[in-house]
């Protein structure tokens, strides 16, 4: 199915989404480019950023997406009043966060900020102690992964290839070291 882009409505960009295939990316970014102008709307109507704008704007066609893939999304309104509303939502839900005791509290002065203000022995003392437990935190979590994930994330970081971890290590291939790696590299993220 072929779309010319002044052509493309709302149905067809669902259609384009819900059905999948090569194409679906494509109509995603129809989606994301057909609404982008809430980006400067947020910015003027809520007060907020271009860059917080902009993030909740992702975020807001990340979660139509979804809608439109899980069947969440009944057309009982239009595409574009429902991408509005949950733009406005997130956008809502931001500034509560901003405005809140917690998030003032987050907001402080960062390690570098006041680092800054020391004298220079004193800065060499908190970067060391610093980079020690970071150190520290970073050999538990890879403990908690399991030896395997250990091991090939260890020499990865050492600058050996999927390749030459894949004969350390007895993968099968290359392929399946890398789709390994990246899945440990994703639980060690979380």
């Amino acid at each position: 199915m072929f779309f010319k882009k002044s052509i493309l409505t709302d149905a067809d960009i669902s259609f384009g989404i819900i059905n999948g295939g090569t194409t679906r990316r494509n109509f995603e970014n129809k989606l994301y480019e057909k609404y982008y102008y809430l980006i400067k709307d947020g910015t003027f109507k809520h007060k907020i950023t271009v860059e917080d704008a902009a993030s909740t704007y992702s975020d807001t066609i990340i979660a139509v997406i979804d809608a439109l893939v899980a069947g969440r999304f009944q057309e009982k309104a239009q595409l574009k009043t429902y991408v509005f509303q949950i733009f406005n939502n997130k956008c809502v839900d931001l500034i509560r966060k901003n405005s809140t005791n917690k998030e003032r509290v987050n907001n402080g002065v960062s390690i570098d900020e006041f680092t800054l203000q020391m004298p220079d022995e004193s800065k060499l003392i908190i970067q060391k102690l610093t980079e020690e437990f970071e150190f520290d935190k970073l050999k538990m979590e890879l403990i908690k992964l399991g030896e395997k994930c250990k091991q090939m994330l260890m020499a990865w970081a050492d600058g050996y290839t999927d390749k030459e971890i894949t004969s350390m290590l007895d993968y099968n291939s290359p392929q399946v070291t890398k789709t390994s790696r990246l899945r440990c590299m994703e639980k060690l993220k979380e």
